[in-house]
């Protein structure tokens, strides 16, 4: 009898060891660069939950259950390998250097035929190599269809731009295109109109709405930042390389209402508690995070009032990426009064300014520049000459590549350098 119930003992552990999770396993390993096989300090590896940074030497050591492990650093591409791969004695991750250079595509561009070919005609034949796609428009229209039930409440699925989300990222990695997914946080005409407790109001009560007479959710509300969150989420899902938040301010408009006093501290903590909290959710991804700042974010020593404290930011996203459009500086920068007239001197200085105040690498800082024509001085087209002058700048800078803007998505060669087209000389 002691025997059959020592064997009943033993057998109900086997079952329970067998029944339970698999316990953590540490894995270690080595990031370095493909090119140069370098070691890659202070790169991101991640397994399911979990994220830890490499040493100088570009070890790390991470714990976690069976799956892949993934890796991401400055200025290269991110990888992920299974984790058997790093037990059975491999354990190198090497990642692939990459500067994106991407144009824009909106809601309707990426939907439309017509752009979308010339677009990527555009970057097979220059030295483009990524994509800013819009996910979730100014409007607060969502382009896919999302598994977010208040999309769908709010009006903000119509229209669907992009049928499969995951299978237009296929599409796009295949052709060696960089995927950037820009959603738009708190300018949502849509959720605000639907939902106006969730909104920013006037000191009357009035809805409150910009120069292009949007409307604007409020950063304080759990809701709307639990949304913005979910819309990231499903970004990171679909396969997308970076996640782009573009609006995670303040609207620039004094004397609003909202559930909070609207103090510099207030903001500030808003937006940057609002970063942390999306950084958190994307960990299970390992995808990049960036942040779209204001131009004068990177000369002002304030928030600008909005929100955005540019020495914060570096401890919380991947990349800064300031809109350094010549004419979004209708004050000029020092030394320049007329910008559209130094494309060159407002991108580098922008960024060097940007840089000395943060200390950190050029790598993280990437800007937002102008392929579109002047409206805040002399109305003057922006060509090859000035598209050219501030990619120099970015490039002279060390910035990790750069973006341009067009509202219209319409995009030429000019400014830009072709690639080598195949054949015989």
């Amino acid at each position: 009898m002691k025997l059959l119930a020592w064997f009943t003992s033993l057998l109900f552990l086997v079952v329970a060891a067998a029944a339970s999770p698999a316990a953590a396993v540490s894995l270690s390993g080595k990031v370095v660069d493909a090119a140069t096989h370098a070691p890659l300090e202070g790169a991101f590896v991640t397994r399911a939950d979990t994220v830890m940074r490499t040493g100088r030497d570009g070890v790390f050591v991470i714990e976690g259950e069976a799956g892949t492990v993934g890796a991401r650093a400055y200025g290269h591409l991110r990888a992920a390998v299974p984790a058997s791969s790093l037990s059975r004695g491999q354990p190198e991750i090497a990642l692939q250097p990459l500067k994106p250079k991407a144009l824009y595509l909106s809601l309707y561009g990426i939907g439309s035929s017509a752009l979308r070919m010339q677009a990527l005609n555009l970057i097979e034949a220059t030295e483009l190599n990524a994509t800013v796609i819009d996910l979730k428009s100014e409007r607060g229209l969502i382009a896919y269809p999302t598994a977010i039930p208040l999309a769908a409440q709010v009006g903000a699925q119509s229209p669907i731009t992009i049928k499969s989300l995951a299978q237009e990222v296929r599409r796009l990695r295949e052709r060696g295109i960089y995927t950037i997914a820009r959603i738009v946080v708190f300018s949502d005409d849509r959720l605000a109109r639907a939902r106006p407790e969730l909104a920013v109001h006037c000191l009357g009560g009035r809805l409150y709405s910009d120069r292009l007479h949007l409307a604007w959710t409020n950063p304080f509300d759990p809701e709307v930042r639990k949304y913005n969150i979910a819309v990231a989420v499903e970004a990171a899902k679909a396969g997308f390389d970076e996640v782009q938040l573009d609006y995670v301010r303040f609207p620039d408009t004094p004397g609003l209402v909202y559930t909070r006093p609207n103090t510099r501290s207030n903001r500030v903590h808003a937006i940057d508690s609002f970063l942390e909290d999306v950084r958190r959710a994307l960990v299970p991804y390992n995808v990049f995070l960036a942040a779209d700042i204001f131009g004068y974010v990177a000369w002002n020593l304030n928030d600008t009032a909005i929100g955005q404290q540019l020495e914060d930011l570096p401890g919380i996203v991947d990349y800064i990426s300031p809109m350094l459009y010549p004419s979004g500086f209708q004050f000029g920068i020092p030394g320049y009064p007329n910008p559209v007239r130094h494309p060159y001197e407002i991108v580098y200085r922008s960024l060097e300014r940007a840089q000395q105040r943060t200390t950190i690498s050029t790598v993280r800082l990437r800007p937002w520049l102008q392929a579109f024509r002047d409206y805040a001085f002399d109305r003057r087209p922006f060509g090859a000459q000035e598209i050219r002058e501030q990619i120099t700048a970015a490039e002279k800078f060390g910035s990790d590549g750069w973006m341009l803007w067009n509202p219209r998505n319409v995009y030429t060669e000019s400014g830009l350098s072709l690639t080598e087209a195949p054949g015989c000389e």
